[in-house]
């Protein structure tokens, strides 16, 4: 069966979520024309940044792609793409920065990152369900009327693990950009304009998780919708 409302929400979010990241790409690229005055490439900045909070148990790498930058807590690895790891500009210390706060919060045991990391296997296996069994409820509904309900609840199920989990992972992302910020601003890595641009494409690299995380609320409240428009059908 056919689900406009569904497909109506995921064409609205994958919408906004474009803009979005197009907006970002555009920043990234002013930005990374930009040249740090105090001349510190992004590996520097990341190396840096580390030992001024006591870390020596963080490798940094360089890894391809662009905007793929990541920290991962199961090796410890600062992972830069090629043009962060080597870019002398405000866009490579925002990204370095915002990837170290990373490695901070692991170290210091931030509650957010913690329950974040400990979802990610749960996330993964739900999200794999629900892409399963997307059009299994398609084929349910049309097919085997009764089992509708039970798959929805399913869908609710799966869908509220992966609400929480991208709910929980803005507070991660802002307060690793917070920590990026002011360690850029006070170790006078970045000055003056630098310091505001830094912030603004932070800004826009968080707008991307908190467009994820509506697309998501809006995900689960269609299908809880759903669910109790049958069950008051079949009263």
């Amino acid at each position: 069966m056919f689900d406009p409302i569904l497909l109506l929400i995921s064409i609205v979010f994958m919408g906004i979520g474009m803009l979005v990241s197009s907006r970002l790409k555009n920043k990234f690229a002013t930005y990374s024309r930009e040249l740090l005055s105090s001349g510190f490439s992004g590996k520097d900045i990341a190396k840096k940044m580390l030992n001024d909070n006591g870390i020596s148990d963080v490798t940094i790498t360089a890894i391809d792609g662009q905007l793929t930058d990541h920290y991962n807590p199961i090796n410890k690895t600062v992972n830069l793409s090629s043009a962060v790891y080597n870019g002398q500009n405000v866009a490579a210390a925002a990204v370095a920065a915002h990837e170290c706060g990373h490695a901070i919060q692991h170290a210091t045991a931030y509650q957010w990152l913690t329950m974040r990391s400990t979802l990610v296997p749960v996330v993964q296996i739900s999200s794999s369900i629900m892409n399963f069994l997307t059009f299994g409820l398609a084929f349910v509904a049309f097919m085997i009327p009764n089992l509708t309900n039970a798959m929805l609840l399913l869908f609710i199920v799966l869908q509220s693990i992966i609400t929480l989990f991208s709910i929980i992972t803005l507070p991660v992302e802002v307060d690793a950009s917070q920590r990026a910020l002011a360690w850029l601003d006070n170790s006078g890595i970045t000055r003056g304009q630098e310091n505001a641009d830094a912030k603004d494409a932070l800004k826009w690299a968080a707008y991307t998780y908190f467009v994820s995380a509506l697309a998501s609320i809006a995900t689960l409240t269609y299908y809880i919708w759903r669910f109790l428009g049958n069950n008051r059908n079949n009263d």
